[in-house]
Formats: structure tokens, sequence, C-alpha cells
């Protein structure tokens, strides 16, 4: 079992930075591909960025494609996604996520492990 606890949310003007830190425990997360997700009331649960195991690749939806980078360390069993150049449309609550069906899976409901989520509010 994997427990998964998101920080680094807040209220940011537009084009400033966040950094958001998913901590594992239970187990270690290394074995494992990572992804963040975010979604906003009345919407799906939208795929924002993964990382495989090793981080040596990563993957991005293109509405964030160089504004934000995911990175992870495990040795400290942490996932990050660091925030620059954010936009009003970024507004949304932020959940990382282990074990999906495959590396870079896109699809939420492919996932078993959740954290429950840190809200971001981009000020225009």
């Amino acid at each position: 079992q994997v427990q998964l606890v998101e920080s680094g949310g807040g209220l940011v003007q537009a084009g400033g930075s966040l950094r958001l830190s998913c901590a594992a425990s239970g187990r270690t997360i290394s074995i494992y591909a990572m992804s963040w997700f975010r979604q906003v009331p009345g919407k799906e649960r939208e795929f924002v960025a993964a990382i495989s195991w090793s981080g040596g690749s990563t993957d991005y939806v293109d509405s964030v494609k160089g504004r934000f980078t995911i990175s992870r360390d495990n040795a400290k069993n942490t996932v990050y996604l660091q925030m620059n150049s954010l936009k009003p449309e970024d507004t949304a609550v932020y959940y990382c996520a282990a074990a999906g069906a495959g590396w870079g899976d896109r699809n939420p409901d492919k996932y078993k492990y959740w954290g429950q989520g840190t809200q971001v509010t981009v000020s225009s």
C-alpha cells in the first residue's frame, strides 16, 4: 500500500511559480512511474505530467510544455512538479498518482494510488 501526500499549493499571481511536492509513504515509489493530474469543479480529471520510475523519461500535456517540469527523488520517496509562468487556466486541484496501467498513462481510472490533492489558484 502506498500513501501519497501533496503539498506546495497556494495562491499566486499570473506569471508566478509554485513547486508542488508529492511525498510517499508505506512503500517505495521507486518502482512506479508517477504522474500529476489536475481537476476543476465540473470537469474530468486531466493528465498534466508523468515521469518514469528512473526519472529518465517525462511526458507533458501540451498546455504545460515548456512551463512545468516533473522530477523525482527516489531517495526521498518524493515527486515534484515545478510550475512556472502560471496562467489563470492552471487553477485547479492538483493530484499525484502512482501505479498506472503503464508509464505515462493519461487515463486517471488506470491509477491505483492517489493523494488528497492540493489547491493551486492563479489570479489574473
